[in-house]
């Protein structure tokens, strides 16, 4: 007897499959893939489109983008805020609405952040041959712009018949539903084959659960673990991205708690204490706080939960300089755990610290060290509380934009923001109050990453207050989204600082011999460079022409005031900020940062500039 089946075309079939994908973790249960993007053109409107359209809304909401690689952010955002455990998909046409996913691809990727990408490709069956956008290539017929995705995609796959959809599908659910391997994941799907029927299996259409495991440590790992601990006379816990994925923030308090060993974060890992906590000690390396870089620099164990290492964590290999110190990383990816030739604790993070924490028992910290990083915790708040002081009537300085907003966000509001200066002051300065309050897309550092993923996080979380933090230049990039936020109704939030120009590449392009070049927003002067007056570019006015209530603030009195406004509205409100930029109230950086410079130049700038790279690159070391 044959077993059932229903004809379908290939994206009915898709569409349908992906409704009823489920993950678990701790017994509670959601959809997989809670919403799809989509933009359409010839390569998807009659097949992904026409199955969007017949499967309905509560089968498989439908949400528009402008921008393809801004649906991609968007749906990143929606991931992160809900722990990896939904996701949305993105589908787009073939050629240059392919070709945008790139971007978002690999931040996905890079983050460690699930994502589904559905994009058209060229026919199957070469019947038109070459088509609309299609990429020839003279040695490769069956190379199609989508093999772009391949490297930045965690799983890829082209679904060249009906019934290859089946194992594409499945494996496509395994990598975004497991912790260690997720990330972007492509299905490219030429565009007959979207259309073709097929008899499809019911069982293909049955519901699954994808269990998100939680795995304990191996036993002789752990004891390995606790024994280093154990013989730590400084030890140092540097709380990544892995700690908030995993929930395991209360169990991090637990193990702080009970063994008084201080904790850093990165930057995608900050928030897993609360700043108030006696044990946190901020962000650590180059945009660090000076507390804490000070017990990286002398710390004989470094307990990693949850990071990947980045160079701005470990100030490009010159942060931990104890001639003695030794790692240990709990990590649930073994291709983590093993960095810096550590001791590897592959588990799930909160399952890791949970074990730790019992097996640790009755261990503590020197009363002298608790006292030591404390009093320095105390004096970095200090430091916090002078940046963000400024006269009320006086223009603001960026940090004291961020104490207006620190004056005004509630424990549960999330701040977001990726690129430019911003990134280095708030995690230098950021006083964070909840486990998603500070929402830092940092592994990519993606300009245009704020404001879509802002309408992800709203998805996500509709009552929660979102705040996009937004330079000038990083809003030129991509405010194309706004238009989807006000027609969804999606009161995000977008402060929006203009001061004229890439701020932070400007800073750093001084401090390496580039002389601020190609960094400021100005018009050109009689001598051919931008240093000419600014641009009477007016952002507050585009925002608002796309359909955002706009407030301008001109001090930070006014800027206050704008701030509680905006967060009381049901509408997407930007409040526009010129700030200060000859007043320098941020702190600098406590650690330093390998950009190499010229190793010959004529311009003093740049001879001076690299005999400081020299002194500096000096003090790197590897850990082995």
């Amino acid at each position: 007897m044959s077993s059932p089946t229903r004809r379908l075309t290939v994206a009915q079939a898709l569409v349908r499959f992906l409704s009823v994908q489920y993950t678990e973790r701790d017994g509670v249960r959601q959809r997989l893939i809670a919403g799809t993007w989509g933009i359409f053109g010839h390569g998807n409107v009659a097949g992904l489109g026409q199955a969007l359209l017949e499967a309905g809304e509560d089968a498989m909401p439908y949400h528009q983008g402008r921008n393809e690689q801004a649906m991609v952010h968007a749906a990143v955002g929606y991931a992160r805020q809900l722990d990896r455990l939904s996701a949305q998909a993105v589908t787009t046409s073939i050629g240059p609405g392919a070709t945008n996913l790139v971007t978002g691809a690999a931040l996905a990727t890079v983050n460690r952040l699930p994502v589904l990408l559905l994009p058209g490709d060229s026919f199957a069956t070469r019947a038109a041959d070459p088509l609309l956008q299609q990429l020839e290539h003279p040695v490769e017929a069956d190379l199609t712009v989508n093999d772009t995705l391949r490297p930045v995609s965690r799983w890829f796959d082209r679904v060249t018949r009906p019934e290859a959809l089946i194992p594409a599908a499945l494996h496509a659910m395994r990598v975004l539903a497991d912790p260690v391997e997720t990330g972007a994941v492509t299905l490219a799907l030429p565009q007959d084959v979207q259309a073709e029927a097929y008899d499809w299996p019911e069982e293909f259409f049955a519901e699954r659960i994808w269990r998100v495991r939680r795995p304990a440590p191996d036993p002789a790992e752990l004891a390995a673990a606790a024994r280093a601990i154990e013989r730590a006379a400084r030890p140092l816990i540097v709380a990544g991205g892995g700690v908030h994925h995993s929930g395991a923030e209360d169990a991090l308090r637990a193990l702080a708690d009970a063994t008084g060993i201080p904790v850093a974060s990165t930057q995608a890992g900050k928030g897993s204490l609360r700043h108030d906590h006696p044990a946190d000690v901020g962000g650590i390396g180059h945009t660090g706080t000076a507390v804490c870089d000070d017990l990286a620099r002398a710390a004989d164990l470094v307990i990693g939960v949850g990071t990947r290492y980045t160079d701005f964590t470990t100030a490009s290999n010159t942060l931990f300089q104890n001639p003695d110190v030794r790692f240990v990383n709990l990590n649930i990816a073994a291709f983590d755990a093993h960095k810096l030739a550590a001791s590897s604790l592959v588990a799930d993070a909160r399952t890791g610290l949970d074990a730790l924490t019992e097996a640790l028992a009755g261990h503590r910290v020197d009363a002298g060290y608790e006292a030591e990083y404390r009093a320095g915790k105390e004096r970095w708040e200090r430091v916090v509380a002078a940046a963000y002081r400024g006269d009320d009537d006086a223009v603001p300085t960026q940090t004291q934009v961020l104490g207006a907003l620190d004056a005004v966000v509630g424990d549960d509001d999330v701040v977001i923001n990726a690129a430019g200066s911003l990134p280095g002051d708030l995690h230098k300065l950021w006083r964070a109050r909840g486990r998603r309050q500070y929402h830092l897309e940092y592994g990519y550092s993606c300009m245009g990453y704020e404001i879509p993923a802002a309408i992800g996080v709203q998805q996500a979380t509709p009552d929660t207050p979102v705040w996009a933090l937004v330079g000038d230049g990083t809003y030129l990039m991509m405010p194309t989204e706004i238009v989807t936020a006000v027609q969804e109704g999606l009161p995000v939030n977008l402060l929006l600082i203009q001061n004229h120009g890439y701020a932070s590449i400007g800073g750093l392009s001084e401090s390496v011999g580039g002389e601020r070049f190609g960094t400021a927003y100005r018009y050109r002067a009689a001598d051919g460079t931008f240093s000419g007056d600014p641009l009477p570019v007016d952002l507050a006015a585009n925002a608002g022409s796309l359909g955002m209530d706009v407030l301008r603030a001109t001090t930070v009195r006014e800027l206050r005031a704008a701030l509680a406004t905006a967060r009381a509205s049901d509408r997407p409100t930007c409040v526009y900020v010129e700030t200060d930029t000859a007043t320098a109230t941020a702190p600098p950086a406590e650690a330093w940062w390998d950009v190499p410079v010229a190793a010959t130049a004529s311009r003093e700038a740049a001879v001076r500039a690299r005999e400081e790279y020299e002194r500096q690159v000096a003090a790197r070391r590897r850990h082995l």
